[in-house]
Order: C-alpha cells, then structure tokens, then sequence
C-alpha cells in the first residue's frame, strides 16, 4: 500500500533576517533613525548599558579597522562612519543625561551598571578625582589629538586637491606612451577621484570629533548644575549627598563617552597621518623605529647614564638599558648575517666553439634599437630595480601599431659602453636619431604649462618634447605634483622619447615586408581586390610609398581597404605616387578631420589671402618643396605660419592650414620641417557634415 507523505508547510514568504535587511540597505537607515529616536524616547537602564557596550566594541573595532588597512582610501566609508559613530554617541549621553536627571536621586545604580561602574571603579568613587580624570582626557583628546587631526586633515585635503591636476596629467601622459591600457587609465583617475573625496571628506569629518569633545564639556557642566538643582530643590537631598550623588553619576556618564570619543580621535590621526601608498603599519613602525641598532643602542647608552646617576630609580634605568643593548645586539647581527649570506652561484660560461665564421654571425642592422649606458642597465632589469623600462617599450609598440595600423618591429635594448653612464641612444636602421641623459636615481618634473613655484633639482628639458622640467629627488615627488608639475619615473622619459621617434618616423619604419603583411591580412576578407590590385594593376613598391606619404603626414594606414579600393580605381590611370596619395587623402579625408577636430561640427583654418595664393600657384609646381619662391618671401611666410599657429595651440585648436588642392603638396613638404604639428589639407579633403571657419589669413 503506498502511503501519502504531507505536503510541505514552509511560509511562502518568511520574514526577512537582519542579514537580509543589512543586504538590501535597510538596515543602515534604520540604525540612524533608532539613534535619532534615543533623543526623543526614555531608556531603560538597561538599555543604556547594552548601547554604552556597544558604541565602545565599535570604537575600537574602527581604530583596528585603521591600523590594518593597507591603504586609507581602502576605507573610503570612514568618513560616514565617523559621522555617524559621533551621532551615537551624543544620542547617547542625550538619554543618559535623561535618565541622570530624572533618577539621579534614587542612587549611583539609577543610571545603570556601565555608568555606575566608571563612576565607582575606575575613579575610586571620589567624584573630585573623577572631574581630574575626565578634565585631563578632554584635555588630551580636544587641544592634543583632536587638534592635530584636524590640521593634519586641513593640509592633506589641500595637498591632495592641488596636486590632482599634476597626477591627471601624468595619468594622461603614460596613457599617451602607450605605457598603461585605457582600463587601467580609467582605474588610476577614479584611484585620484577616490583620493581627493576622501582626504576632503576627512577635513570635514574631523570637525565632528572636536564638536564632539566640546559637546562632552558642556554636557557635564549641565548635568552636575541641572543634578544640583533637582536634588536640592526637587527631592530635598543635602546639597553635599546631592553633589556627591550627581557628580559621580555625571563623571560616569562622561568617561563611558570620552574613552569611545578618544579612540575615534586617535583612529582619525592615525588614517590622516598615513602615506597614501600601500603599507602595513606595524611592519613600517618595526621597520623604521628599530631597523638601524645605532639608534636603539645609543638609547640605552643613554638610559644607562642616567641610571648611574644618585638619586635616580637605578633599577628600572639600568634594566631598560640592558634590554636596549641585547635588543641592539640581536639586530646587528641579523643584518651581519644577511650581509654575509653568499650570493647564489652564476652559472659558469659556455666554452666558445672553435667553428668557421658563417653568414649567421654577421648581425642585421635592427630596424629600431635603443642603447643605454652601464648604469641604466639597472631600469632594464625590471626585477632588481622595479623600473620595467621592457614593460613600457612593449607597451609602446602594441599601442603605436594599433594606432598606425601596421605592426611596428621589435625594439632591441643593449647596453653600450661607449656612451656616458647615464645617457641613452635611439637608433634607427643603425643611425642615431635621440639621444638624452636621464638620472636612474631621480624623477623628472615636467613644466606643463602650469605650475605654481619653482623646484630644487637638475634643470633640464623634456628630451621628447623639449618643454621646460627639473629632475627631482623621490621624496619631492608629492610636493612637485601639488605645484602642478607632471613627475614621471626615468623609465617614461625614455619610453615617452621612444614613442615620440616612432610616431614621428614611422614611415621610414614601414617597408616592403610590412606592407606585404598588410595585404595578407587584408586578402582573408577582401581577397579579389588585393588580387586585381597588387601586382596586376600596380606594383607593390608604388604601394609602399604611397603609404609612406600617409604616415609622413601623420595619417594611420589602418583604413586598408579604403585605401585599396580608392588605389584600384585611380591606378588605372596613374601610377604617380603623389597623384595617388592626394586621392587616398580625398577619400580619407573623413578619417583624417576627425583625427584633428574629433567630433566637433566646425573646423577652424588658417587660409592665405587671395594675392598670396595666386602667387604661391604660379611660383610652385605640383612636385615643388619651396625652391620657387623668393627667399625672403618664404623666410617671411615660414614666420608667419609659425605665429599664426601657435596662436592657434594657445586657443586650444589644432593649427590647421587649408589651401587649393594643387598646392597642398607642395605645401605641405615646405611647412613640415619648420612645423611639424600643422596640418595641411586640400578643399576636396573636407568632408560635407563638417562646417569650416576661417580664424586668420596669411598674407604677403
């Protein structure tokens, strides 16, 4: 016989737990009502005791919380919790002050046991020792701690805001080098955004704890006035047992406050007098305070002294001294024995072969190279210094050839002897083409364009951009960025000049092989025009210099099939590279206008004046470069391009030249040289939805 088994009677909706509650962001709310209630409602004396314990188990959980955070800003939410750890503890003493009122006169026990026992325990039941006790804590926590809390937090706040223009611009320039991706760009601007909040946040924040303290004072005189009065003239006690009475149930009531309140001021100096770089706190103290056994053994050096002399506790200096030379001692010999730990053994060198010499042995000139000398080797070494310059070339590389659109060759690194210790050298197909001295030992600060005092260091110029910087200790670094200086390590100096060189030579760095890369990747989706095209139609070192023109003129080649099919339809025609590289930029010119302006309706250019252009026309042909014109004429045009372009830069626009599409060649190889951030594009090169406005006009 089968048997049924009863349905299940669980509730289909059960009421939500406290976990559940604090999940969904009930519970925190309802935390600060229940505070706000204290005012208003009367508490049991039960109540208080629970509550008292409470606030006191969260003082000191927040003082742990600060010690074992690695860095302050992993405790963004201590600002909040600050506040509202304040705002417990004056609902607090609002409703023990109550209930010291109301039943003060029924004895010490009317107020509950915690506020009992710190008014009989812990200062012996004598209310005048109780008023000293309490005097010297809020001394201590309002004009000590307090205080300098509050200053500490008033000068991080400003540092830290001044300094976020420097940090962003840093941000911005390994982002420009290729050296960080843009999720870790995003990652490091929110890391200062956070930084910023949180040191402002604190500088407010700790104005609580001093109210909080003045609070407590006055609090107490209340009570002990307010007690005297209603146990006097309310119930008819003596005044000396009414004194007694009130001025131990207050002193309770404000050491139970004061001790939380003195825990949360000293967890606000210790988060606000941290590095903002990740440490351990009680590993950095050991290390710092008791790493050097000079200064523990001159400390008891001293204690011993003072031991010996008459009249002094000879014991406990003596015994002191004795434990800070065994301490001394102990560290001596365990940085001994670190120094004289041997090193791990180098592998012996491979005997050279006795072979005849081959075509191996003769090395290629590297395309692009880079040459250190013997004390930047170090930055190399990513693992003996920190400094990953292989990191930050690698870096470089992947971000260049995602934005040229082919891929750049590897970069060769060696240490050169022949150069100076701290000099570097960037070649190019074997011929030197950068070169600049760093300090390994220093940081760069860079004159941005704003910056609000001068810096002590090496006086130097930003070898990738010649603008004004100052080579700085590390220890500067924080005050350099707060003066609005870009600091940057000795590794991104040269990564930086690295990537400068190559965006501004990377035609001479494309070659055949490259450009049959190119084809290859295109032939797998557009594979009948890559094959009517190269050979067939044209050959592929035409390709080649047409693509070289592009990058000469700052113009990525990652649009390939654009390219391919504005080269298939013309080349018919034309196997003229320049002819073939104006059409390419007719039909890029999209690309190319939004590379300059980005998403702006209106493009703003420089245009010669009529009489200019009609003379420029007549005096240059197609494939001139400038040898037509009259001297003078072009030392003059030369000057007034240059003003009229940096005018330009300082409006925040980039300087752009536009002219008919018979001169912009011509044009734009005479310009280049002299100013090689100007751009010049032809009328056909502007695309239908982009509006032109015309700023200045050059004239004769």
């Amino acid at each position: 016989m089968a048997t049924a088994t009863a349905p299940s009677t669980a509730p289909s909706s059960p009421l939500p737990s406290l976990r559940d509650l604090l999940r969904v962001g009930i519970g925190v709310p309802a935390g600060v009502l229940g505070v706000l209630a204290m005012v208003i409602l009367p508490l049991p004396p039960m109540a208080l005791d629970v509550l008292f314990t409470f606030n006191i188990a969260l003082s000191i959980i927040i003082l742990m919380s600060v010690f074992y955070v690695a860095r302050p800003i992993e405790f963004g939410v201590f600002p909040t919790t600050l506040l509202l750890a304040t705002l417990l503890r004056l609902a607090l003493n609002v409703a023990s002050a109550r209930v010291v009122l109301l039943h003060g006169y029924a004895g010490a026990g009317a107020a509950g046991r915690v506020i009992e026992s710190f008014g009989q325990f812990v200062v012996g039941g004598n209310f005048a020792v109780g008023v000293v006790v309490f005097i010297i804590l809020t001394i201590i926590n309002f004009a000590v701690i307090t205080k300098g809390a509050g200053r500490v937090s008033e000068v991080s706040a400003r540092f830290t805001l001044d300094a976020m223009p420097g940090k962003q611009m840093a941000i911005d320039a390994d982002l420009g080098a290729g050296l960080i991706t843009q999720e870790e760009a995003r990652t490091r601007r929110a890391e200062v955004r956070a930084e910023a909040d949180f040191y402002g946040a604190m500088d407010g924040a700790s104005k609580f704890v001093r109210g909080d303290a003045i609070a407590g004072i006055l609090i107490l005189l209340i009570n002990i006035i307010g007690g005297l009065a209603i146990g006097t003239i309310g119930h008819g006690m003596p005044l000396s047992a009414a004194l007694h009475t009130y001025t131990l149930l207050t002193i309770g009531d404000g050491l139970v406050a004061q001790i939380p309140s003195l825990l949360l001021s000293t967890a606000v100096a210790l988060i606000v007098t941290r590095m903002s770089r990740p440490q351990d706190m009680g590993g950095e103290l050991g290390k710092q305070l008791f790493g050097s056994p000079k200064t523990v053994a001159v400390a008891g050096g001293l204690l011993g002294i003072m031991g010996l002399i008459p009249g002094m506790p000879n014991v406990p200096f003596l015994l002191m001294a004795a434990v800070c030379g065994a301490a001394a001692l102990l560290i001596h010999r365990r940085r001994a024995a670190l120094k004289a730990a041997p090193p791990p053994p180098k592998p012996a060198p491979a005997a050279p072969e006795a072979r005849e010499l081959t075509w191996e042995d003769v090395r290629p000139v590297d395309p692009v190279g880079l040459e250190v000398g013997y004390r930047l080797v170090p930055l190399v070494d990513s693992k003996g210094q920190g400094a990953d310059l292989l990191g930050r070339v690698r870096g470089v590389r992947r971000k260049l050839s995602q934005e040229l659109g082919f891929l750049l060759p590897a970069v060769h690194i060696r240490d050169n002897l022949d150069l100076a210790p701290t000099v570097y050298r960037i070649n190019f197909n074997g011929v030197p083409l950068g070169e600049s001295t760093v300090h390994p030992d220093r940081e760069l600060a860079i004159n941005a364009g704003r910056v609000f005092g001068p810096l002590q260091g090496i006086a130097t110029r930003d070898p990738a951009f010649g603008m004004e910087a100052v080579w700085i200790e590390p220890s500067s670094r924080d005050h350099a960025q707060a003066l609005g200086y870009t600091v940057v390590d000795p590794s991104t100096v040269i990564a930086t000049h690295l990537s400068f060189l190559l965006q501004s030579h990377a035609n001479e760095i494309l070659g055949h092989e490259e450009v049959q890369q190119l084809l290859n990747a295109l032939a797998k989706s557009a594979p009948k025009l890559v094959e009517d095209l190269v050979p067939k139609t044209l050959p592929l070192s035409v390709l080649v210099r047409v693509l070289q023109g592009l990058l000469a003129e700052r113009i990525p080649i990652r649009n390939m099939r654009t390219i391919m099919e504005t080269l298939a339809e013309h080349a018919p025609r034309s196997q003229d590279p320049s002819v073939l590289l104006s059409q390419v930029r007719t039909a890029l010119g999209r690309q190319i206008v939004q590379d300059i302006a980005g998403v702006s309706a209106e493009l703003p250019v420089i245009t010669f004046e009529p009489d200019l252009e009609r003379l420029l026309q007549s005096s240059l042909s197609a494939g001139a470069t400038g040898a037509g014109l009259e001297p003078g004429l072009a030392e003059r045009l030369q000057q007034q391009m240059s003003e009229t372009a940096q005018r330009q830069e300082a409006a925040g626009n980039a300087p752009v030249l536009l002219v008919p599409p018979a001169l912009r060649s011509s044009m734009a190889k005479f310009l280049r040289a002299g100013l090689p951030h100007l751009h010049v594009l032809a009328w056909n090169e502007i695309p239908d939805n982009r509006k032109v406005r015309v700023v200045a006009a050059v004239g004769r």
